[in-house]
């Protein structure tokens, strides 16, 4: 897997080293993933007395959410659900249906975190459907869309009705939409060999206790998933935007997008729908992190730069939070990633025309012409609203980001129509339509 040089090597493993030593762990597996394809796999301590590999399995706990997340999508994608529809329309008889599913897949929905079960971590579970049944408003801990706060139960829904509505399991849909199409052989429910044993590490002596496993049942879509740190590089990937066609890029986007922030003020984390959100020393990261009994995982995507770092440990807790940025950085440092090579590429003649200097009202604002006939609108200087538009069937152009995002952009022969804002080649030309009236410039 390690595709990188000899010095880069050397740096990620001493700080893969650093953190299993300093944080005992009994064994820990990194890797990083450049372009689609891992570039550098480590590992250290040991798996039933050999070092640990790519295909060692642990369990990835809360990573499970992700991908049933991205079924969820799948199913709105099809047509099959609306992200604004409540939980009644699709599991008719919960007392909580007036929750929407766009708040369970963001945790905005005010859910409370844990079932009305034993401890689910560590007991086995119950049945989807008595879980379901134990649900009732004081579960509800806040006003729903509210405020951010994490809900386990809330994805243990949506596994219900990802179950409902493909008429199977949630695991069996999973497998079949996402897993088998990535490739991800290695991911499955249960652990089987070669795979790390969970366990805590006593905090005032260098010695263990072997943490306990199940199937948690009904809270299966809240973390049960066992996986490799190969089949998570691909999820890295898949992340990234190398998604092999089972989901639209413009979905994954939109599940990249905040949707409620973690940790207030700081926006430093956060969550979209179904992917956890951070920023960290100027990076912008999706993925999610895991947390069960005995081990600790977590996968980060940084689609701008087209890079991803993930680890995998056995251990209940004590990492040091900072690794896989740490990571990304060395990578960064030792072999910096190479500008993509400029081309030239075909232009429309028509609009090419187009291209140059125009003004809202006295501002001007330059419009450039982007790869597969998009166009950029920027204003002169920086200051200001700038979006990109990509061209629809009807001829008009639609808003893709920044303050015209989802807004219609017209192309007339002597202005630009955004969304009733008039654009003219000079400011305020008195031959364009500019509501109001354009008169002439004076001292």
């Amino acid at each position: 897997m390690t595709q990188v040089g000899h010095e880069a090597a050397r740096a990620l493993l001493r700080r893969l080293a650093v953190e299993q030593a300093e944080c005992r762990i009994p064994s820990v597996v990194a890797a990083i993933v450049r372009d689609g394809r891992p570039v550098w796999f480590g590992g250290r301590g040991g798996v039933d007395g050999a070092a640990p590999t790519a295909a060692t399995q642990y369990r990835i706990g809360s990573i499970t959410k992700s991908m049933v997340a991205v079924v969820v999508m799948r199913l709105r994608d099809e047509g099959l659900l609306d992200l604004t529809d409540p939980l009644e329309r699709h599991l008719p008889g919960t007392r909580l249906g007036h929750l929407t599913i766009a708040q369970l897949l963001s945790h905005t929905a005010g859910l409370t975190a844990e079932p009305p079960t034993a401890w689910w971590e560590r007991t086995p579970g119950i049945p989807a459907g008595d879980l379901l049944e134990r649900l009732g408003p004081g579960e509800l801990k806040h006003r729903p869309g509210r405020r951010f706060h994490y809900s386990n139960v809330g994805f243990a829904v949506l596994g219900e009705l990802v179950a409902r509505l493909r008429g199977t399991t949630w695991l069996k849909a999973l497998r079949a939409e996402v897993l088998d199409p990535l490739g991800m052989h290695a991911t499955t429910p249960r652990p089987r060999a070669p795979h790390a044993t969970g366990y805590a590490v006593h905090p005032w002596a260098d010695v263990v206790q072997a943490e306990p496993e199940h199937d948690a049942d009904g809270m299966g879509p809240a973390g049960q998933l066992w996986s490799t740190a190969h089949d998570l590089a691909r999820w890295a990937a898949f992340l990234g935007g190398e998604t092999a066609g089972v989901l639209c890029t413009q979905t994954l986007a939109e599940m990249r997008e905040p949707a409620g922030v973690e940790d207030g003020d700081t926006w430093s984390g956060g969550f979209g729908l179904g992917l956890q959100l951070a920023r960290v020393g100027g990076r912008r990261l999706a993925g999610h992190s895991g947390s069960m009994p005995g081990f600790l995982a977590t996968v980060w995507s940084d689609a701008a730069e087209g890079v991803g770092a993930l680890f995998l440990a056995n251990t209940t807790s004590g990492m040091s939070g900072s690794l896989l940025p740490d990571l990304l950085d060395l990578l960064d440092r030792y072999e910096p990633r190479l500008p993509d090579e400029w081309r030239p590429v075909p232009a429309d003649p028509a609009l090419l025309a187009l291209t140059g200097l125009w003004h809202w009202g006295p501002k001007a604002y330059t419009l450039r012409l982007l790869p597969e006939r998009g166009l950029s609108l920027e204003p002169v200087g920086g200051a200001g609203r700038a979006s990109r538009f990509v061209p629809q069937d009807d001829g008009t152009w639609l808003g893709l980001d920044g303050y015209y995002a989802g807004e219609t952009l017209r192309v007339a022969a002597d202005h630009l129509d955004l969304n009733t804002f008039i654009f003219t080649r000079t400011p305020y030309d008195p031959d364009a339509p500019v509501p109001g009236g354009a008169g002439d410039w004076h001292a």
